[in-house]
């Protein structure tokens, strides 16, 4: 049987793609004269050089899956850092358990899908399809967690709150540079995880209440819905760069449908890139196409792009084709962060 050192090997660290040591443009280029999903790709790709483009589009990325685990947490990060999003959206694993838990000083290890998982349970190793994550460490995240409810105004946050207060905490304790949590925080990024107690972040919040007599510090997902769709009334156009499908494709289409409710006029996401391995046979979100959100008045047809292809791979080469076209120099940091911390 292997020991906890065999197999969580600094040799088989996870490394992060950085889509600036790397043009994608001649690549996909060709792709556009071909077919299937590689025409596809050059499709999302340039639809997403558009909303970087149009001045004053506001996009969103939404995160669902294992992204970050995997290698994809440096692209987000050079994505904020050249002003290339305005908001993420994103399952509270991807933000937490990997990238936080990473901030902390912890890493992801390449493994195998063939092994005894029986054998990782003894050792407290968990398994993220073919990468290995330290049970132990996973846990002192839990706990960083719940220090931070600890020492806030018991009441009632919204995900967004919460996360820049974790960037806060980060900043504070001279950790996480380079993590997508710390560099949010800097730049006035939001961040919202609706479904934000499915994940480490939820273990250190049950800590926090179970432990705390009288008022408590709590997750407000109305209000992170609010939050959000300010971000949208207060753009001028919109587009979606969709990761996966889930609660945040939902939860980012939806704010549309919310304005309306409110009477206040926002138009449908102008633009829509969504890479996605789900089948829209069986019904579910994450293979819906956007032609079908277009049918709850969310998204528009014109330039929207299903991609039909694990995220790993294309995601990479889609975010360095925007990056080096080098559109997003003309955009500004709207830092909508700061804008909703004025409006709490």
């Amino acid at each position: 049987m292997p020991t906890k050192n065999d197999l969580l090997n600094p040799d088989m660290l996870v490394e992060h793609f950085d889509i600036k040591k790397f043009n994608s443009i001649e690549l996909i280029d060709m792709m556009g004269k071909t077919a299937f999903q590689a025409r596809n790709l050059h499709r999302a790709a340039n639809i997403l050089d558009m909303m970087m483009k149009e001045e004053g589009c506001v996009v969103f990325l939404t995160l669902a899956g294992s992204l970050i685990s995997a290698g994809m947490q440096k692209i987000i990060v050079d994505m904020i850092e050249n002003k290339m999003i305005d908001a993420i959206v994103s399952t509270g694993a991807n933000i937490v358990d990997q990238d936080f838990f990473e901030a902390l000083g912890f890493r992801h290890y390449q493994g195998t899908p063939f092994v005894d998982d029986n054998e990782l349970r003894d050792l407290m190793i968990d398994r993220i399809y073919d990468t290995y994550i330290d049970e132990e460490e996973l846990r002192v995240c839990d706990m960083t967690i719940a220090e931070i409810a600890n020492s806030l105004e018991p009441r009632a946050y919204s995900s967004r709150e919460f996360i820049r207060e974790m960037g806060r905490w980060l900043v504070l304790n001279n950790k996480g540079e380079g993590s997508i949590v710390r560099t949010a925080f800097e730049h006035g990024l939001p961040i919202f995880c609706p479904a934000f107690s499915d994940c480490s972040a939820g273990f250190g919040l049950v800590h926090h209440q179970f432990h705390t007599k009288g008022p408590k510090v709590s997750i407000d997902s109305a209000k992170d819905f609010l939050e959000l769709t300010k971000v949208k009334i207060n753009s001028k156009e919109s587009g979606l760069f969709m990761i996966g499908g889930g609660v945040p494709k939902n939860f980012t289409q939806d704010v549309v449908v919310a304005a309306d409710i409110l009477e206040v006029e926002a138009p449908m996401h102008k633009y829509a890139v969504q890479i996605t391995v789900a089948d829209e046979r069986d019904g579910g979100l994450s293979g819906s196409t956007l032609k079908e959100a277009s049918s709850w008045g969310k998204v528009e047809t014109t330039y929207e792009q299903m991609l039909f292809s694990e995220a790993t791979i294309t995601m990479p080469l889609v975010a360095s084709y925007a990056y080096h076209k080098g559109n997003w120099k003309n955009r500004t940091e709207n830092r909508f962060a700061d804008l909703l911390d004025k409006e709490d």
